[in-house]
């Protein structure tokens, strides 16, 4: 059973049922190109668009230049379904998505794994990087840019860059948005992520009150294991 049929199957019980869904398919995306970001070297691309090709690397290498972030977010799906949280994340490839209040799920990743931590049922679900949706962006021998695509904004302070798993089409399209800013890693900010499914369904995360270079505590990455047995609490 694929990780995006457990994820909605496992959903589906929460409170608030179709936002839930969406952002958690989201959030597993957006770690997955995050976690393959920051890993890979720069290299020059041909965009069958016309695009600039350096445009791609600038946004791979504006990811790269985070050592570590917090920020507020905001979901919001395709019927208006609102979610809240606070994102975390330090290199390498250490990521928490902390659901709002009520919400019983949490995404994590370690660096090695990403986890998937049902409360409602007490289940603890591991996925390896490569083995995840989007997985062939996380082999550190493949190259993102080869999945990501600009995407025109008309707007010189805007940067939008779509990536797709040509090889897996079922997991969709995820599109970065980011913004020019000097105080910024890389001079971009990740101002907001689109996670369209192999149905067109469109879920939007924007990210607010960024914090850059902030100390986090590796303790941030671990979690509590509804079942205390497996000792893997933190």
């Amino acid at each position: 059973m694929t990780f995006l049929t457990k994820l909605s199957r496992a959903v589906s019980r929460a409170t608030i049922k179709g936002p839930l869904t969406a952002f958690a398919v989201g959030a597993f995306s957006f770690s997955s190109i995050l976690l393959s970001a920051v890993s890979f070297p720069s290299v020059a691309h041909a965009d069958p668009a016309g695009a600039h090709p350096a445009a791609v690397d600038e946004a791979i290498a504006a990811l790269r230049a985070i050592t570590t972030m917090r920020a507020d977010f905001v979901q919001t799906d395709a019927n208006g379904g609102r979610l809240n949280g606070t994102l975390t994340m330090k290199r390498p490839g250490k990521i928490r998505f902390q659901y709002q209040p009520g919400v019983p799920l949490l995404i994590v990743s370690d660096g090695a794994a990403l986890t998937m931590i049902d409360y409602e049922v007490r289940q603890v679900q591991r996925w390896p990087i490569r083995n995840s949706p989007l997985g062939a962006l996380l082999d550190p021998n493949k190259d993102v840019a080869r999945f990501a695509r600009l995407i025109p904004t008309g707007r010189p302070d805007q940067v939008s860059v779509a990536v797709r798993d040509p090889s897996h089409p079922e997991y969709g399209t995820l599109t970065l948005q980011m913004v020019r800013k000097a105080s910024a890693p890389g001079g971009l900010e990740l101002d907001s992520w689109i996670t369209t499914d192999a149905q067109a369904r469109r879920t939007t995360v924007h990210l607010m009150n960024p914090q850059y270079g902030i100390p986090v505590n590796e303790i941030t990455f671990r979690y509590r294991d509804p079942n205390p047995q497996n000792h893997r609490a933190g």
